[in-house]
């Protein structure tokens, strides 16, 4: 499970700052000499170079540079924090007018922009979204892709369920991406050059008569691909599949889920 969640802090607060209504309270501490969205770009620069863990209030406040305590009458912690950043990627992920193309295309094009946008900032396809930031980033994000599921049919609830499986293969085809983009960078080989220096062991072990489906299928995959897993062709494979998923729920007409 994610480390990372959304909706974990103070919901009145987190609310205010997403729709940056002011806050009735006096302020205390340290005079402001930023504002939030420089806090945020902040932010989310230091996530993306580093991973979400590397967000910390004092690492920050050091990149923005203000005091720690400073830091704290922008944002009451890093649980409101998550909620801004997620809300600020959201807000700049791009909206063309698709209305004219099909259905198929429009999904397809809502999973391509979440795509692109794990690949800009990877930590975001590790936070879980069950309580999603209610900005107006993420209720723009949510509106412009529900309508890529206008004109087919279904109805409202299952309209929502259709978008949140696209998203969740995206985001799970975003992790497993970065996965294998980390382990080959951490490894002193490549794929290839790993496959050739375990190849005359791998051919010992891996019995053709013991697991003759394995070995032919791997042996052609891992030909095909020139490694035993390619992000690239798992998504678009995946994607495929998703697709006719839903055509044929769509083309079945309302009712066929029931």
């Amino acid at each position: 499970m994610p480390d990372h969640r959304t909706g974990s802090g103070d919901p009145a607060h987190t609310l205010r700052l997403l729709w940056r209504q002011p806050d009735d309270a006096p302020r205390r501490g340290p005079r402001q000499g930023r504002s939030l969205d420089d806090i945020l770009t902040a932010a989310i620069t230091l996530a993306d170079a580093e991973g979400l863990a590397a967000v910390t209030m004092r690492a920050l406040a050091q990149a923005v540079g203000v005091a720690p305590m400073t830091l704290y009458t922008y944002v009451p912690g890093k649980a409101e924090l998550l909620d801004l950043m997620l809300d600020a990627i959201y807000a700049g992920m791009p909206r063309p007018d698709r209305s004219g193309a099909s259905w198929r295309t429009r999904v397809a094009a809502v999973a391509a922009d979440n795509r692109n946008l794990f690949a800009t900032h990877p930590w975001a396809a590790e936070v879980a979204t069950g309580r999603p930031p209610l900005g107006p980033g993420q209720l723009a994000k949510y509106e412009y892709e529900l309508r890529a599921f206008d004109d087919t049919g279904l109805d409202d609830v299952t309209r929502d369920a259709a978008l949140t499986y696209v998203l969740d293969f995206v985001r799970a085809a975003a992790r497993s991406a970065t996965e294998a983009r980390s382990a080959q960078q951490e490894s002193a080989w490549t794929d290839e050059q790993w496959w050739t220096a375990n190849a005359p062991l791998l051919t010992q072990v891996l019995d053709e008569r013991r697991f003759p489906t394995a070995v032919r299928i791997g042996a052609a995959a891992g030909a095909a691909q020139n490694a035993a897993y390619h992000p690239d062709r798992a998504y678009e494979f995946g994607l495929a599949r998703v697709l006719d998923g839903l055509g044929v729920l769509i083309d079945a007409g309302p009712g066929a889920d029931d």
